[in-house]
């Protein structure tokens, strides 16, 4: 398998851990509560495939609370741009 690939298929894999946030057991409380994840609630808004998200694997630097202890990526704020209507 070429680098290139290699590296192809690591971002690949980065995203999806990405995407899901806090993990698994977090979307899972969520939704407990009857609320939907960030991410989800943005694909419900945009046009279907639109959103393009920026800094996905940002991590915070927060130490209080206990917060050293809880490093994913994307943590904080979801942004990016997508279509509504077809309008940017």
């Amino acid at each position: 398998m070429s680098k290139q690939v290699e590296k192809i298929k690591e971002l690949v894999a980065k995203r999806e851990q990405a995407r899901l946030g806090g993990g698994e057991k977090a979307i899972e409380k969520q939704h407990a509560r009857g609320k939907y994840t960030a991410r989800e609630r943005i694909e419900m808004l945009v046009d279907e495939g639109s959103f393009e998200e920026y800094d996905m694997f940002k991590k915070h630097r927060c130490t209080n609370f206990g917060m050293e202890k809880k490093h994913y990526y994307g943590d904080g704020v979801v942004a990016g741009s997508a279509t509504i209507g077809g309008r940017l």
